[in-house]
């Protein structure tokens, strides 16, 4: 194949731009990829800048004159109302080749946040995505967003994964669960107040002394303002029982995973399919996370953890207690979600599933049942 491959890659890092590079390397293994990076034209919040313009106008140029030698097309579209502007003009650069073209959605909120707020927008999306080979999506939930778009079967389910760096093996789930005092819970994600990092906290402060005693939070992100992050470390001063760690590297994220016993994603957003959580299953953790759309397709209350409400304190102290009274449950759930990822979110297989769409095949079904219990090295 000769792919015309046009994603946001590294840096910064993101679950996308992570995701974007581990399928690129993938397929460069085996076939002809240009590259059209994305990132240079982003911006976090998605707004309208004049060096945003800019860095689109060259991605646009570049699309243009690549096409022509593409015979697969590979596009990881945008959630913001102007980089859906930027993904319409990317449609219409393509026009005549959008039978050959894919896109992948990556999160969750395009349908609630631009199709149902500007119509006409949905319905300019529409004209071109009928027209298109395929739509890769990561979870059920958002099958809804594009059904009505084009043929259902040229929807794929293809779920996340979890680097191959963060996978644990059954001697280090025995030694990090032979101690459960202190209980370490662990929060890596973007330190913004929609992904629940202040929830955490203030269930922290509603706690007993007693229950604090007994566990570990540990912090780990990039704030979107000094402020804000000011604000966070003197909210923690004093109180030995939280450790902010700042944005950290491969090393100190494994660390950071394999001791910890329960990964907690307070998340309010309408989230895709959080690589954040499939990490923490990689690693051997029970997850503590908030029920939204995309996170029920990977994510069961009582099977892979416990579910929590949205900015919802006194639920997260709820289970902390609970767990602190009663940790038991947690290996048993550990090494559910470990083999689960052994099965299902391995980065080859991610890669595999999507180079089978571009081919113009079917992936394979994904199978999230794994038996109870099971321990798989």
């Amino acid at each position: 194949m000769r792919v015309l491959f046009i994603a946001p890659l590294p840096p910064p890092i993101t679950g996308h731009s992570v995701a974007s590079r581990v399928l690129l390397e993938h397929l460069e293994k085996k076939h002809r990829v240009a590259v059209i990076n994305l990132s240079t034209a982003s911006s976090h919040d998605g707004a309208l800048t004049w060096r945003r313009v800019v860095a689109v106008a060259k991605d646009l140029y570049r699309t243009w004159k690549e096409k022509r030698e593409a015979n697969v097309f590979y596009l990881t579209i945008s959630e913001s109302f102007f980089g859906n502007i930027k993904d319409l003009l990317i449609y219409s650069i393509c026009y005549n080749k959008l039978n050959k073209f894919y896109i992948h959605l990556h999160g969750g909120s395009i349908k609630q946040l631009l199709f149902d707020t500007h119509p006409t927008l949905r319905r300019l999306n529409a004209i071109f995505i009928r027209r298109m080979a395929g739509v890769i999506i990561s979870g059920q939930s958002h099958v809804a967003i594009f059904e009505e778009m084009l043929d259902p079967k040229k929807i794929h389910i293809i779920p996340n994964f979890a680097q191959d760096y963060l996978f644990i093996d059954n001697a280090k789930i025995d030694t990090k669960f032979h101690n459960l005092f202190p209980l370490n819970i662990l929060y890596i994600s973007g330190m913004t107040r929609g992904k629940g990092y202040l929830d955490l906290l203030n269930a922290y402060h509603f706690l007993e002394e007693a229950i604090r005693e007994c566990i570990h939070i540990d912090f780990a992100g990039k704030f979107d303002s000094d402020e804000e992050q000011s604000e966070f470390i003197h909210a923690t001063q004093g109180l030995p029982g939280l450790t902010y760690h700042g944005v950290v590297d491969d090393v100190r994220k494994q660390e950071l995973f394999f001791n910890s016993h329960v990964f907690c994603l307070p998340t309010s957003y309408f989230e895709g399919q959080p690589i954040s959580i499939l990490e923490a299953y990689a690693s051997a953790n029970a997850v503590m996370t908030t029920g939204q759309a995309g996170i029920r397709d990977i994510f069961t209350d009582g099977v892979n953890g416990f579910e929590i409400g949205v900015h919802d304190a006194a639920s997260i102290g709820k289970v902390i207690r609970n767990l602190v009274s009663n940790p038991t449950p947690l290996v048993e759930i550990a090494i559910r979600n470990r083999d689960m990822a052994l099965l299902n979110y391995r980065t080859a297989v991610f890669g595999s599933r999507i180079e089978m769409v571009l081919a113009g095949c079917t992936a394979p079904e994904f199978d999230i049942s794994t038996p109870i219990g099971q321990r798989a090295d």
